[in-house]
């Protein structure tokens, strides 16, 4: 018989933001030539706003990890500006002359930039986010986050099919979402937790954070 620390699925590490960047490009290269200023799914930012947003964020949490002492309070003070009124605001906009191609490049360029920073920076360092203090796993979990939903988004305004790994869904889910349903489907559960969608039971969410601050896995 399974104990509930033997059913847990685990921590969430650099190799998962990769897994979660190279499933997204690898997802998206095939409408590299299709028209990415739609609006991605139900957002108002477009799937290339969308996905400058993405790679921001990664590269941002990898920030937060960079200070030998990481503020614990805001944010490492870099500018952060909306390019149009009701845009996202971002510190990493890639050159539209490089195309969709060119952007992909920036996503997997900052999701490296994460997942290196992520395994080097030892455990016990704390850094500030909005929605609490995390150590490292955390923003890793984040970046993964991030990616994942806002494939959704992109996906369904470029016409894509788009389901991730079930065990990083999983392995996200719980360490972000921790008062999320354990015993549903991952990916819907994860889709729930961000608003975008219900699981049996449950009404959609119109309001939804995640907890940063971190987890012990290993609980009993």
């Amino acid at each position: 018989m399974r104990t509930s620390r033997e059913a847990e699925p685990g921590p969430v590490t650099p190799d998962d933001v990769l897994l979660a960047v190279r499933a997204a490009a690898t997802t998206l290269t095939p409408a590299l030539d299709r028209d990415w200023h739609v609006p991605a799914g139900a957002l108002d930012w477009t799937c290339w706003e969308t996905l400058e947003h993405v790679a921001d964020d990664l590269f941002a949490y990898a920030l937060q990890l960079g200070p030998e002492r990481p503020p614990l309070d805001t944010h490492v003070p870099v500018i952060c500006e909306p390019r149009r009124p009701g845009g996202p605001a971002s510190t990493i906009f890639a050159e539209p002359a490089a195309g969709p191609a060119g952007l992909l490049q920036a996503l997997e360029g900052c999701g490296g930039l994460l997942a290196a920073m992520v395994r080097v920076t030892p455990p016990t360092v704390r850094a500030h986010h909005v929605f609490g203090v995390a150590d490292p796993e955390g923003f890793a979990a984040m970046g993964v986050v991030e990616v994942l939903v806002h494939l959704h988004d992109v996906a369904a305004g470029l016409g894509l099919p788009w389901e991730p790994d079930a065990g990083l869904c999983a392995r996200v889910r719980h360490r972000l979402f921790p008062a999320a349903p354990a015993d549903t489907d991952p990916w819907q559960t994860l889709l729930w937790a961000t608003g975008r969608g219900e699981l049996p039971g449950r009404a959609a969410l119109t309001r939804w954070r995640w907890e940063g601050a971190p987890r012990n896995h290993l609980a009993a």
